[in-house]
């Protein structure tokens, strides 16, 4: 009998989608028994996807609640609001579920439904669901039934002022919570496979704009995660930006520092993160790149002190992979016991 994990996945046809039956087609201990897509049920996933050609040999289904409860492992890879229409009925068969849109991110519903415009489906399954970044809450994730996958933004924004916000747990007054600044640029995969007039390559091509400044729906999920991360209330202004790149996030994150003058943020940062094998903090000075991060599962992180009173903090991911599909592998990865670089020990595509 194999020991492998059986997968399905709910809504292959967008670019999160396929850039997880890219890294699950190549995962040692995966097999990909099932993938749905009400539109294109009946064709082959390599017709859509030339890429996949040789090395997914799946044809899309309808959703069959059956087929997918047979699975271990179930990932959502769809709008906001469809997961948690299947997440009970999956739980019931014995699959986990990991849902990479919104629907578990947030624990209060009211919340949700304010920023998302529909009612939570199963708000008691909230409390059971785990907040999927691994580098801040691992052994919760080992044991979860429901993982809320963060979204791209929010990875990059906790990840870069983890280290800041726990000294200001364990030393309160040490940085200044109430005004933290998260400068953000993405590219424009992270707006989905869709005909939008704004992604049109007229529109974004040699064009720079932010977007979302009337409050934009990783926000609250961010505060949210950031306040745990501190121990208390965070006040955070996001400005997120659409770049002319297909892959990449580039967030700048702007910390300023009260009793901290002997602070040493190099080190805060080295000694964090060391051993994290997907956070890669960059030697003093340096200055990262999006495209070092391309089709990796890596967060590269360069931390500044301008000032004696502020740290600025540079943070790079691919929002496909550690944004998105990779973050939702590594998570599947510790679910099951394996290694949790297995599957993703992917070397950046340059140039």
């Amino acid at each position: 009998m194999s020991d492998k994990i059986r997968v399905g996945i709910v809504g292959g046809t967008g670019y999160t989608g396929v850039e997880l039956l890219r890294l699950l087609s190549q995962h040692p201990q995966v097999d990909l028994a099932v993938i749905t897509s009400r539109k294109e049920s009946g064709t082959p996933v390599d017709q859509i996807f030339g890429s996949l050609r040789r090395h997914v040999n799946l044809r899309f289904s309808d959703a069959d609640d059956a087929a997918l409860g047979a699975c271990d492992v179930v990932f959502f890879a769809t709008p906001h609001g469809v997961a948690m229409g299947q997440a009970r009925q999956l739980l019931t068969a014995g699959a986990r579920v990991i849902d990479l849109a919104a629907d578990f991110r947030l624990r209060d519903p009211a919340q949700f439904e304010s920023w998302y415009k529909m009612p939570h489906a199963c708000p008691d399954l909230l409390a059971q669901a785990v907040y999927g970044l691994p580098e801040l809450g691992r052994e919760a994730v080992r044991s979860a039934r429901i993982i809320g996958l963060p979204g791209c933004y929010p990875t990059s924004i906790q990840l870069g002022l983890a280290p800041l916000l726990e000294l200001e747990r364990s030393r309160p007054a040490s940085i200044d919570c109430d005004s933290i600044i998260a400068d953000c640029k993405s590219g424009v995969s992270g707006a989905g496979r869709k005909a939008d007039l704004d992604l049109l390559s007229a529109e974004v091509s040699e064009n720079f704009r932010a977007y979302g400044l009337g409050g934009h729906r990783h926000h609250p999920e961010t505060v949210q995660q950031l306040t745990v991360l501190a121990g208390r209330k965070v006040g955070l202004t996001f400005i997120p930006h659409l770049v002319p790149m297909i892959r990449g996030i580039f967030s700048t994150l702007y910390v300023r520092l009260r009793s901290a003058a002997a602070l040493d943020l190099q080190g805060l940062y080295e000694k964090r993160y060391a051993g994290e094998p997907f956070v890669d903090v960059l030697p003093a000075g340096s200055a990262p790149e999006t495209r070092s991060v391309r089709g990796t599962n890596t967060v590269r992180i360069a931390v500044h002190r301008p000032a004696a009173d502020l740290a600025v903090v540079l943070v790079v991911e691919d929002n496909l992979v550690k944004g998105a599909a990779g973050q939702a592998v590594q998570c599947m990865n510790l679910l099951f016991g394996r290694p949790e670089t297995e599957g993703l020990a992917h070397v950046a595509v340059v140039p």
